[in-house]
């Protein structure tokens, strides 16, 4: 492994922390920021597979309307399994928890200060980024959910070493 490609693969990092930093903050904008123009965010069923920013934005406010108020749900990413696959390409994949941070009922989600049930979902996120002009961004990600219902098909890079 050369300096070059140690050094995309934290950037690669800061780039999905920063998604569940903004998404969780509600900075719709900022979130943004960190999709290629032509990105395609695929969520499966019930929440569909989004193509290009202004799909993806409109969906991203949308799901933000009933979120709750900023920080209600915490996206937590762990394991980032990168691999740099040229200069300008990588893919990788990361285990979410999604926490439930609110004090009451809301889209039948209801916790008591995180005691009966704050966890949300359990899933998997598979990433394709594309270096643009000198800045890593995602242009696909595929979120598989694997808890409370199941809606894993299959890994799209499999064996990735």
């Amino acid at each position: 492994m050369t300096l070059e490609e140690l050094l995309a693969i934290e950037e690669i990092k800061n780039l999905r922390i920063g998604y569940a930093a903004h998404f969780d903050a509600h900075e719709v904008e900022a979130l943004l920021g960190l999709f290629t123009n032509d990105a395609v965010c695929d969520f499966g069923t019930g929440y569909g597979k989004w193509h290009g920013l202004e799909e993806i934005g409109r969906n991203f406010r949308a799901a933000i309307e009933h979120a709750g108020a900023p920080f209600d749900s915490l996206h937590v990413m762990t394991n980032p399994w990168i691999r740099i696959a040229s200069p300008t390409t990588a893919n990788g994949r990361w285990y979410l928890t999604d926490w439930a941070t609110r004090q009451a009922p809301l889209n039948g989600i209801t916790t008591r200060g995180g005691h009966d049930h704050p966890l949300v979902y359990l899933g998997l996120y598979e990433d394709d980024y594309r270096k643009v002009d000198g800045k890593w961004l995602i242009s696909y990600t595929k979120l598989h959910f694997l808890w409370p219902e199941r809606a894993f098909t299959e890994l799209r890079h499999p064996g990735m070493v």
